[in-house]
């Protein structure tokens, strides 16, 4: 009989409670929760979670929540992304990117300085109509079933913020594809906006390739790729996670004496003056904001981050999400 031994063992093998991000660029036809559960299973954590989806035909930055760093999560589902998109014009697909049926086919008549133009108008605050083919749900269900079974619904615009739309390269007019680098609000569907850029145009258009390049404060400077990770040694890998506090460095940080780090860690609010907390900036001292805190429980050891919290402008501190302490 084969010897079973090394495969029981390893499924008893207990995972590693591991705390940290790891910024990986997402490869091209993976889901954001494949890619996390592969590297979950790389890594042999215990806990993970990912800041937002990045759909399959998209590639590029997926930052990934390790343990403690799974409380801070949502700060980046809220935080702006940057990407750089393929948009070909004179052709309308049924989905608004590559993969749908060609629905209607245009001359493309126009040049660079025409595109710069439009580009112009879709700059700031704008409104947009949610795509059908988008996992928004009504009564239930993603609007994309409603789409597959023929189905076209109402959808309300959404009003997002594009804070920069520039275009980086362009062949026209020999051939009607653009790459365009947009700095835009959560919820902003680049799909969409390729499509109403087209419309703008006269052509129409739609998005050939997207590839994320930040997400708030994070780049893909220092990401990994899944097959980088798999080529690691399994003690390596660990190496590869970013501090917890890397999804933070937007927030401006305090830190507390050893006594009022102890409190903070109890949850409990604390008055604070200005000698509490010399690395506050200014702008915290003068208005309510969340800050990142450090501290530290042995006086053996370097102030690490205990958590974030509001501070007020009155100099109250109030716990909002803590690390758990060893």
């Amino acid at each position: 009989m084969p010897d079973l031994k090394p495969n029981a063992e390893r499924k008893r093998r207990p995972r590693l409670p591991l705390s940290g991000v790891l910024l990986l660029d997402k490869p091209l036809g993976l889901s954001s929760n494949d890619a996390l559960m592969r590297a979950k299973r790389l890594l042999n954590a215990q806990k993970a979670g990912h800041t937002g989806t990045l759909d399959p035909l998209a590639t590029g930055l997926l930052p990934l929540c390790f343990g403690e760093a799974t409380k801070f999560a949502q700060d980046l589902l809220d935080a702006d992304k940057t990407y750089l998109a393929s948009v070909r014009l004179g052709r309308r697909t049924a989905t608004g990117d590559a993969e749908g049926e060609v629905v209607s086919e245009r001359q493309v008549n126009v040049g660079s300085a025409d595109v710069e133009a439009i580009l112009r108008r879709f700059t700031g605050v704008i409104d947009q109509v949610p795509p059908m083919y988008s996992a928004l749900k009504r009564d239930g269900k993603p609007l994309y079933e409603y789409a597959r079974a023929g189905q076209v619904l109402e959808r309300e615009p959404r009003r997002v913020t594009i804070h920069q739309l520039e275009l980086t390269d362009s062949q026209l007019p020999q051939a009607p594809t653009l790459i365009l680098r947009v700095h835009c609000s959560k919820g902003t569907y680049v799909r969409t906006l390729a499509e109403d850029i087209g419309e703008a145009l006269g052509c129409g258009a739609h998005l050939t390739g997207l590839r994320r390049i930040g997400v708030g404060v994070l780049t893909l400077d220092g990401a990994v790729t899944l097959e980088d990770l798999e080529a690691l040694e399994e003690g390596q890998r660990a190496a590869r996670l970013a501090p917890l506090d890397a999804l933070l460095q937007q927030l401006p940080s305090l830190t507390l004496s050893d006594d009022l780090a102890r409190r903070f860690c109890h949850g409990q609010r604390l008055r604070l003056d200005d000698t509490t907390a010399p690395s506050c900036s200014p702008s915290v001292v003068s208005a309510e904001a969340l800050v990142r805190v450090y501290g530290s429980l042995d006086p053996a050891r370097t102030p690490a981050l205990l958590g974030v919290a509001i501070r007020s402008s009155d100099g109250l501190l109030v716990p909002r999400r803590l690390i758990a302490q060893p």
